[in-house]
């Protein structure tokens, strides 16, 4: 979980927004063969504030270090000797020499990693399994994955290793993707974990809410684990202090035993899965106020990286959207990225990672291949973290872009860890969108 500050700067161009530990970003993955070139398309807002990120290129390494130690919690592992080269947009400040919050990137291999979704966590499956403190992290996780994984699925599996190991500080939900599959995987509590293949003709829209329902853990090619998941489970349901929810006749329901589906998720969570698929499947009539929306879908026409350039910049206000729901895109959008990796070109090239500095809304999504040695100098620039007078950094660029447009207005939403109305702001920006992209 990471906190955020929307900050007037020193141009003075926004009022002064703080909201602390507000559970952001939002998720979109599209299966290849719900994609216009048969690419796998893996998405999301990283939603924190007004500081800096920059995009960086890490060289392969076969004499790396063999053991990191974050310096944002503490957490520890042992590493390969051998790394692969790999991309990373981290936050533009280290802290005592390391870049953390790595977020997104692309591998050597082609493999692509999105992370992390945060998520929310029930009272019962903390009494049952909790958090770990100094515990792997969103701040750590893409750095000590990444350079180190060969395809999807074994991105999984090494996260997962190291959460069943060492444990996890946090709820998350993370993104693997390669040329021919995605694996969406969910962090619900200190050691346990649980993953879903992306079914290939279809996608996903995902807010901050735990969505992997019921485990078919007999269908290895489809669904992923912790160690005897269903054992724990059945055992934290039947404890009487515990009382865990999610376990039926030898099956597990992932969300229901680990996350929450309530009165704050109804209008800061739900309501973007419900827009999201509306621009998707139109053709699927569906109220904004249901209680749980099918996690995949086919959509009704092939998606292509623009498409989704368009669910990442909505800010509905269609139909019976109120004021007070979260929407996909919000001011403290920091970078939003869209990893795409094709089918139909060589593999020396066929990764590609779009990037858009700020909120996608008001900022245009630059494609870079992955094969790169190094990224513009616009995107990693020294001293930038919390300066919006710096002219050269791409990020401050596109960011006071979105201030002098004025693409929001003040309103209410709800910070889903206090269930709490705080000041946002958010409009339709269409056509804001077009004058900037000109």
């Amino acid at each position: 979980m990471r906190k955020f500050i929307w900050a007037a700067g020193a141009l003075g161009l926004a009022a002064a927004f703080t909201a602390t530990s507000v559970k952001a970003c939002t998720t979109v993955v599209v299966g290849k063969k719900a994609t216009t070139d048969g690419s796998t398309l893996v998405a999301r807002n990283e939603d924190v504030g007004a500081w800096s990120k920059h995009f960086y290129v890490h060289q392969a390494t076969s004499n790396g270090p063999t053991t990191y130690v974050s310096e944002d919690n503490g957490f520890k592992t042992s590493l390969p000797k051998t790394a692969l080269r790999y991309t990373s947009t981290p936050d533009g400040e280290q802290v005592n020499g390391q870049w953390i919050f790595g977020e997104s990137g692309i591998n050597s291999e082609n493999v692509a990693m999105s992370a992390t979704e945060s998520g929310t966590t029930n009272k019962k499956s903390l009494k049952a399994d909790n958090l770990v403190k100094n515990g792997i992290s969103e701040a750590s996780m893409l750095d000590v994955i990444l350079p180190y994984i060969h395809s999807a699925k074994e991105g999984v599996q090494r996260l997962g290793q190291i959460v069943e190991k060492q444990g996890s500080a946090e709820n998350n939900g993370v993104i693997f993707s390669d040329k021919n599959e995605i694996w969406y995987m969910e962090i619900g509590s200190g050691h346990t974990w649980a993953a879903v293949r992306v079914p290939d003709n279809k996608y996903a829209i995902i807010p901050n809410q735990m969505v992997i329902g019921k485990l078919n853990l007999k269908d290895s090619k489809n669904y992923m684990a912790s160690t005897n998941l269903v054992k724990k489970v059945k055992a934290w349901s039947q404890n009487k202090k515990i009382k865990l929810a999610g376990y039926v006749k030898g099956t597990v329901n992932y969300s229901k035993a680990f996350g929450t589906n309530d009165k704050t998720d109804a209008i800061y969570n739900r309501p973007r899965m419900w827009d999201g698929q509306r621009i998707l499947t139109p053709s699927k009539k569906q109220s904004i106020t249901k209680k749980s929306y099918t996690l995949f879908l086919k959509p009704d026409k092939k998606v292509s990286p623009a498409k989704v350039d368009q669910v990442l910049s909505s800010h509905s206000s269609y139909g019976k959207w109120k004021a007070g729901y979260r929407p996909i895109n919000v001011p403290t959008d920091v970078e939003s990225h869209i990893l795409q990796i094709r089918n139909n070109v060589p593999k020396e090239y066929a990764a590609i990672q779009w990037l858009a500095m700020a909120s996608p809304a008001n900022s245009v999504y630059m494609p870079f291949y992955t094969n790169i040695s190094d990224t513009p100098s616009q995107y990693k620039v020294d001293g930038d973290y919390q300066d919006p007078t710096n002219t050269k950094s791409a990020y401050w660029t596109y960011k006071t872009t979105a201030m002098v447009v004025e693409a929001y207005k003040h309103k209410k939403f709800i910070d889903s860890s206090t269930g709490k109305k705080t000041d946002l702001i958010y409009k339709d920006v269409n056509p804001t969108k077009k004058a900037v992209t000109k």
